[in-house]
């Protein structure tokens, strides 16, 4: 049998002027958590199958690369379905990883726990642009506190990271609460058994307008005046703090104020707090498809890609299906490579200040002479300069154009003998 050269499908190899990129978006994401107080652990990458399969993680459930069982554990002959033959698979994002880990871990950890993650997660799904089956997430989150300063700390560590990365590029941000949502399709007479329907054709309003999701929810069978009257309440809505506030008035007697004040108050802090440019706009139309969100859920969009680039939102039941007992909990995850994509598309140029310097050395070199390049080549590392040693290649403007690429600006050629 033949041995395949390209990966397999929706898996890539990465060449050197995008593995640079990817380092300096890392780079400058861990460098920016870090001054917010986050401090980086790692999670397996192979997780329990029935901590994947816990009806947590949406879609997702059915994009999990599953892993056989093992040795005498694998039995053929007497596995009635699928399940039967796995026990494991590769973890398709890093929250439910992280509440794992929590559950196990709390006694050993501070509280609360600003935890950072970064790492490769996997789901069978349709490669497109920006989206590959396995790929890089990057999350934050803030275990054990209920109070919004969780929500602030993350939305003001995400903008300044994204402003450092894409200085370029204008994003916003769009907030909503899950209770929010709930509270307004109570109010317009949806039955409170069938809100998660409602919520998926909701979720549609950025394909299909809002003229598609009224069509598609009279089509589902519900009530035409329940859905006139949501239509209507969502197009009355403005997008600032204080039409968050009139959105509590009116549904104050289907839903608690203090949903709606905490939202405003998020909103009203991160605008006089920021120090990145960007957009905070709040949207009562943002679902977020995750079943496992509870409360106030957040999503970044950015110019220049038509999809999403952070998102996350607070869970605080998630790690209690680990432990018996709830614990609040609060995440912000970057689509680590849709930013990535975006940098390339615009040249892949990163700031570097470092020199970049190439030793170009003739090729048959005496061997006293070449020790005397290497200690000259150590003494220049020593001062901070990233120095390249190479064999001089016949076709030497070629081999400049291609170091140049490289980002290498300083170039000192060694031969055999002295040029006259």
């Amino acid at each position: 049998m033949a041995l395949k050269k390209k990966p397999v499908t929706g898996m890539r190899d990465i060449l050197p002027a995008e593995m640079q990129v990817r380092e300096f978006v890392m780079n400058q994401i861990k460098e920016t958590y870090r001054g917010f107080g986050f401090t980086q652990i790692e999670t397996p990458c192979v997780e329990h199958i029935e901590n994947l399969t816990s009806k947590q993680g949406g879609d997702n459930e059915k994009l999990i690369f599953k892993i056989l069982k093992r040795g005498e554990k694998l039995d053929l002959a007497a596995a009635a379905e699928e399940n039967d033959l796995v026990d494991t698979g590769l973890r398709y994002d890093l929250t439910v990883p992280l509440a794992r880990y929590y559950s196990s871990n709390a006694a050993q950890l501070p509280a609360p726990f600003k935890a950072l993650q970064m790492g490769s997660v996997w789901r069978a799904d349709r490669p497109q642009r920006g989206r590959f089956r396995q790929f890089t997430q990057c999350d934050i989150d803030i275990l054990g506190d209920a109070s919004s300063m969780a929500e602030i700390e993350l939305i003001l560590a995400t903008t300044t990271a994204l402003g450092k990365i894409c200085p370029d590029n204008r994003f916003e941000v769009r907030i909503n609460d899950r209770n929010i949502l709930r509270g307004m399709a109570l109010y317009c007479g949806f039955p409170e058994d069938s809100l998660e329907t409602v919520f998926i054709i909701l979720d549609k309003m950025d394909k299909i307008g809002s003229d598609g999701v009224a069509a598609e929810l009279k089509e589902n069978g519900y009530d035409t005046a329940a859905v006139d009257k949501y239509m209507a309440l969502l197009a009355s809505v403005t997008n600032d703090a204080a039409g968050v506030r009139r959105v509590g008035e009116t549904l104050k007697e289907v839903m608690p104020l203090t949903v709606t004040d905490g939202l405003a108050d998020i909103m009203d802090t991160v605008a006089e707090v920021s120090e990145t440019e960007f957009s905070l706009r709040f949207d009562p139309t943002l679902v977020r498809g995750m079943s496992y969100y509870t409360g106030t859920i957040f999503e970044v969009s950015m110019e220049g890609l038509g999809v999403s680039v952070a998102g996350g939102g607070r869970y605080d039941k998630m790690i209690g299906k680990f432990t018996g007992t709830d614990t609040p909990a609060c995440g912000f995850s970057i689509g680590f490579e849709r930013i990535v994509t975006i940098l390339m598309e615009q040249g892949g140029r990163i700031p570097d200040s470092s020199v970049k310097k190439a030793y170009l050395v003739e090729k048959g070199m005496d061997g006293a002479r070449f020790a005397q390049i290497m200690k000259q080549a150590m003494a220049e590392r020593r001062s901070g300069v990233q120095v390249l040693v190479s064999q001089m290649n016949k076709n030497k403007k070629f081999q400049k154009e291609q170091l140049t690429k490289e980002g290498y600006t300083e170039f000192a050629e060694f031969y055999r003998e002295a040029l006259k």
